[in-house]
């Protein structure tokens, strides 16, 4: 019997309505943001759970955090209530209440802690592997904002503001040049010209969504692959990870994915001729998610959708680049010019998208399309 009773994690564990005596507490995943655990009981039931203390540093409106994931998850359920209990629990995550009913509890330390069932017999990838992968992946996001297309996106709070906006993203660069704490502009200025130079076209979807263009929807906003769990045959089961779950443009969705599954390189790969672009995995992931979003997208969302595939990894590289020239305060770096680095695999990639630009472009309009 797991019964050390001062750990902090049975503690918590023990502030949630669970079945059963815990058995034992182990950690659980490869996430950087939050810690997360495993906990198993004694239950008849079978069931375990997934206890989480929420990093209240990044996340620090968790009562708003939690008011998303549960409006998300009954939605969610309740779509899918007709085929059954059994099915529902699987396809999405289910939040375990407090002892008081609450969503979350809160310890003597001032951490946050919540709780999920553990879903069982299920994998994730870092790294997409095959098409096959790609396709569940994109079938798995699309099937997920379609199943919150009918959501009022203004019932949910806007859990990290101005996340995907370019102009927020630009001025912090403007910012940091002007301040250049750590005397590195100078050093910088042919990869500040490249980016100054596409920065117009990197604000076409905002300018779409400020002329009313483009309909405010539920998205993900951190649709990289590991937070689709597959079953064991690596068909879509559960999108998991809701924290960032909040309003926003399908686009910046579609286009985070893949900027995550095309490049064939690591995103910090210092020799950048290695960042090439992987089609045959843009073609299945385009072809899985339009599969499911197809029926509920607008014509001006699905003509989005590759600035999406530039916006990303560019943005991406202004955010690097900005904590570079700042002296790396914001990302973990392993040394010193990491950051820098990054920058340039993430500008290596937008050159590459650059170059294939018509061959992706008649990827998305085939599917569009079918």
């Amino acid at each position: 019997m797991f019964d050390y009773k001062n750990n902090i994690e049975f503690v918590a564990a023990n502030q949630f309505r669970i079945k059963g005596e815990i058995l034992n507490i182990d950690r659980f995943g490869s996430g950087h943001i939050n810690d997360t655990f495993c906990v198993r009981t004694d239950a008849s039931n079978g069931k375990s759970y997934l206890l989480q203390r929420i990093n209240h540093h990044i996340f620090s409106n968790v009562e708003g955090l939690m008011h998303n994931t549960k409006i998300v998850l009954d939605h969610l359920k309740a779509k899918l209530a007709h085929l059954g209990t059994e099915y529902v629990e699987k396809s999405t995550l289910t939040l375990i209440p407090t002892i008081g009913d609450g969503l979350y509890h809160q310890d003597e330390k001032g951490d946050y802690w919540r709780m999920f069932l553990l879903l069982e017999n299920t994998k994730s990838y870092d790294i997409v592997e095959t098409p096959q992968q790609a396709f569940s992946g994109g079938q798995a996001f699309g099937q997920f904002q379609k199943r919150l297309s009918d959501l009022d996106a203004r019932n949910l709070v806007e859990i990290l503001p101005n996340f995907h906006n370019i102009d927020f993203r630009m001025d912090n660069l403007r910012k940091a040049i002007a301040d250049n704490k750590a005397g590195r502009v100078d050093a910088v200025s042919d990869i500040l010209a490249y980016i100054f130079e596409r920065e117009e076209r990197m604000r076409n979807i905002l300018k779409m969504a400020n002329a009313g263009e483009l309909p405010l929807r539920i998205t993900h906003n951190d649709t990289k692959f590991n937070n689709v769990l597959l079953d064991q045959d690596d068909n879509v089961q559960c999108v998991i990870d809701l924290d960032t779950v909040m309003p926003g443009y399908v686009a910046y969705d579609f286009g985070d994915a893949i900027r995550t599954i095309i490049n064939s390189a690591a995103e910090d790969e210092e020799d950048v001729t290695k960042v090439v672009l992987n089609i045959p995995l843009f073609q299945a992931y385009t072809e899985g998610y339009l599969s499911e979003a197809r029926e509920f997208l607008t014509d001006a969302e699905m003509n989005s959708l590759l600035d999406g595939v530039f916006l990303l990894p560019f943005m991406q590289a202004v955010r690097f680049l900005t904590d570079y020239i700042d002296g790396d305060t914001y990302y973990k770096i392993h040394y010193p010019e990491h950051n820098l680095v990054r920058t340039k695999s993430q500008l290596k990639l937008v050159q590459e998208l650059e170059l294939h630009e018509e061959e992706l472009a008649a990827i998305l309009t085939e599917n569009i399309t079918k």
